[in-house]
């Protein structure tokens, strides 16, 4: 039994949280463009509500690299470092 709670507890240790995930988006200013909820009302801010968790992951990172640029995003990606995933599945609805 001990082994089971252990193996649990190491395949949950990676899993994201959107509950922290929704409270980082908030905190590091991100609904102040893309909206409270992920959905934008200002159309020069793409709505991400709704978005895969891998594809809001994928374009936090390649923001944070450079790989993509954008100076408003290529500053503010950093902060959500190491929540990423969290963010993501916030704004997939997970």
């Amino acid at each position: 039994m001990k082994k089971l709670a252990m193996l649990f507890l190491a395949l949950n240790v990676n899993a994201g949280d959107a509950v922290n995930g929704e409270a980082m988006y908030n905190s590091l200013g991100c609904s102040g463009c893309h909206g409270g909820s992920g959905v934008s009302s200002i159309p020069v801010y793409p709505s991400l509500a709704g978005k895969d968790t891998a594809f809001i992951v994928k374009q936090l990172k390649d923001f944070q690299t450079g790989a993509r640029v954008d100076s408003t995003m290529n500053a503010m990606a950093p902060m959500a470092a190491g929540y990423e995933e969290d963010i993501g599945l916030y704004l997939f609805g997970e």
